[in-house]
């Protein structure tokens, strides 16, 4: 299994929060005070991000959730706890759930989908990979990046780039083409009987809102925030409503009133 990069603060319950595509583990950074007052926060960084060694160049989605799920349950030694993903940790995160619903008293989708990848996406993911091998990583970040906010004068925005220009060429190729292949996992909202967390921005065009609403329909307990001033990056944009509403999902979960 790959070494697995994190950081752990806070006490109690645990919230495990993976990031999304061409971040780290500090994307969570301004989110990591509030939560860990009162819970445990485990951010990781996923394989072949930030400090995490990298998988093979043909990995899948699910190869990926094994990998996590053996730092949750071996290396951490985690019998419960929620997890959270942004984005492409959100598809990480349904992949875990599948294999091992035992171990999450709750999930969370953040700007994130159970749907499989539509045709014309398979095919900009695919123009995505050779642009990257034309042009390298920077051009392709500098690009992709900035749309993911709301608001294009936000000044998280240059962070994130930073972020993002660490990212490995033979990552970004490999995590575009494991994400243009992942399967539907529907299935896993419509089976998985304890509490899923939605949150959607009213902004994004990546995972729109009346996508999320769909699916959560189909879950059980769902329960779903929007955030009216977000695209797909509310951690960033709306730092403070986003640990309002996990807050407000984990504590249930974990017997506080």
């Amino acid at each position: 299994m790959a070494a697995i990069h994190y950081t752990e603060k806070g006490n109690g319950f645990t919230i495990v929060l993976l990031h999304g595509f061409c971040e780290n583990l500090h994307i969570w950074d301004s989110l990591i005070p509030q939560l860990s007052k009162e819970f445990r926060v485990i951010t990781i960084d996923l394989p072949g991000f930030g400090k995490s060694k990298g998988l093979p160049a043909s990995h899948s989605i699910d190869d990926v959730a094994d990998v996590v799920l053996d730092f949750i349950s071996n290396d951490r030694k985690l019998e419960a706890c929620m997890v959270l993903g942004h984005s492409l940790g959100g598809y990480v995160m349904l992949a875990m759930a599948e294999k091992r619903p035992d171990i999450f008293s709750g999930i969370g989708l953040l700007h994130s989908t159970a749907n499989a990848d539509l045709p014309e996406r398979r095919v900009a993911r695919n123009r995505v990979i050779d642009f990257v091998k034309e042009n390298g990583v920077a051009a392709f970040v500098q690009s992709f990046i900035p749309p993911l906010f709301a608001d294009q004068a936000n000044p998280a925005i240059a962070g994130t780039v930073e972020f993002a220009l660490g990212t490995p060429l033979s990552t970004l190729i490999s995590y575009t083409a494991a994400m243009r292949d992942r399967p539907d996992r529907n299935h896993v909202l419509k089976s998985y009987t304890k509490p899923v967390l939605f949150v959607a921005g009213k902004y994004d065009s990546l995972i729109p809102v009346e996508s999320i609403e769909t699916q959560a329909r189909q879950a059980v307990k769902a329960q779903i925030v929007v955030l009216e001033k977000s695209a797909h990056m509310a951690m960033l944009e709306q730092t403070n409503d986003t640990a309002t509403a996990i807050l407000s999902f984990v504590r249930p979960l974990a017997g506080h009133p």
